[in-house]
């Protein structure tokens, strides 16, 4: 799959989970900046590796449409539709022939790189190119590289043999307890993207053993952001060029532009102006927001400084040149001491938030203070009386830690600083008003009258 195709694909599937489908065809197109002729194209593409990937997949609904994405249940939520498209991304379809013959013949037997090489040109379909002992031994490394497949013990010439122990080394208990325990992470833990597809392949292995469905559905999740694993694309490519200390460049579209996205126009007649900016970064660190759902990736970018990112509008990502190591370490040594009272990322005015908590009344076990302790990072928690809690700490302006205080609803009374008080206080007060009535003295059917 190309590049530029991946990242627009990634947008348009943001844009239908997001908006539910509530746009029509020439809104999409304006929104994503593209032609109603290519978002016609993209979505019969789509169309193509849903019905390829759950041809695949034994686990899923036949004949399940496009427009399904954008209709979540709540029983439905553990499999997150939006996940297809890591599925089918990765591989060209030659490359997923060949990997197949190959897991295929090593079932039975090790055998070496030549005959292993036999063998896929024995099976390969008339149609496609033959590959050379280059190909097939390179096809080898990959697989023994994620674990796949390894190599027997013994000289040259190598054989190698299919990785198999959580089939014939684990009992069918101990493959169901481990298929749980990878299910709750996946669902509960941040990357994501990788735990459901093992995920998968662990419910496959585990079939034959358990065929009944509910074995290996004994949870229900409400999985809150489903655009979430779609910035999981870049993710791994980013923390790559951290390691490797390169520079990164990509356009980047404001979450406050009208447009998401724009197609890469080849044909000069048509050449606009795209919505986008091109920046060129050092990455620092990754940052995951979990009140919102979102990645934020901070870098240093020569005279504007210390930038960030969210993650949900960056196309087009290219790794670019080596940065110098001692030069690295001065940025995040500067970035630590600058981002140290940083809710999330936040780097305005340090100030003191200081807010009462108030404890259950019905005499249940104390959730409000608990959260507190999980989630309330370096700030301090001090007992007032059997009702009450003081909790205070420094941070890098409010903006960030507003939406959090505001989750507790009444059981959180915001008491410093003054400003931020005040627009609690008006927050809520426009919250209250969409409760008001539309009308007085409306009178609600009996329940005869209902039936």
């Amino acid at each position: 799959m190309a590049k530029e195709s991946f990242d627009k694909e990634i947008q348009f599937l943001r844009m239908l989970s997001l908006t539910s489908g509530a746009y029509n065809r020439k809104q999409y197109a304006e929104r994503l900046g593209i032609s109603i002729h290519t978002f016609d194209k993209t979505t019969r593409r789509l169309k193509e590796i849903m019905q390829t990937v759950s041809e695949q997949r034994t686990d899923s609904e036949p004949g399940k449409e496009m427009n399904d994405l954008a209709r979540f249940q709540y029983g439905e939520s553990a499999e997150p539709m939006l996940l297809f498209l890591f599925r089918a991304k990765s591989m060209k379809e030659t490359e997923v022939k060949r990997l197949v013959l190959l897991l295929h013949a090593l079932q039975q037997t090790p055998l070496t790189a030549m005959e292993l090489l036999d063998a896929c040109c024995e099976d390969l379909p008339e149609d496609m190119a033959l590959p050379d002992e280059k190909t097939i031994r390179s096809d080898l490394k990959y697989l023994e590289e994620v674990g796949v497949i390894r190599k027997e013990p013994g000289g040259r010439p190598y054989r190698y043999l299919l990785q198999q122990d959580v089939l014939t080394k684990l009992t069918a208990e101990e493959q169901l307890e481990l298929y749980d325990f990878v299910d709750i992470m996946a669902n509960t833990q941040v990357p994501s993207v990788q735990g459901y597809l093992l995920r998968d392949s662990l419910k496959k292995a585990i079939a034959l053993s358990y065929p009944q469905e509910e074995a290996t559905e004994p949870f229900i999740y409400k999985y809150h952001y489903y655009s979430r694993i779609l910035d999981e694309a870049h993710l791994y490519t980013l923390l790559g060029v951290i390691r490797q200390r390169k520079w990164v460049q990509f356009i980047y579209y404001s979450p406050k532009k009208p447009s998401s996205y724009s197609s890469q126009n080849t044909n000069p007649l048509f050449e606009r102006e795209a919505e986008g900016r091109l920046n060129r970064i050092l990455p620092l660190e990754v940052v995951y927001d979990h009140q919102y759902g979102r990645w934020y990736v901070v870098g240093y970018q020569g005279r504007r400084g210390f930038v960030k990112f969210r993650m949900e509008g960056i196309t087009q990502i290219e790794e670019q040149d080596a940065a110098n190591e001692t030069y690295l370490n001065q940025l995040k040594t500067q970035w630590a001491d600058l981002s140290r009272y940083s809710w999330l990322v936040d780097t305005g005015n340090t100030v003191t938030v200081q807010a009462r908590f108030f404890h259950p009344t019905d005499g249940q076990r104390n959730f409000i203070l608990d959260r507190v302790k999980l989630q309330g990072q370096w700030g301090t928690i001090t007992p007032e009386s059997s009702d009450t809690f003081l909790y205070e700490i420094r941070v890098n302006g409010t903006t960030e830690i507003k939406p959090w205080l505001r989750s507790f609803g009444s059981s959180c009374e915001v008491l410093a600083p003054r400003r931020l008080r005040q627009e609690m206080i008006k927050e809520w007060k426009e919250i209250a008003q969409y409760y008001e009535p539309v009308r007085e003295n409306v009178q609600l059917p009996d329940h005869d009258e209902i039936e």
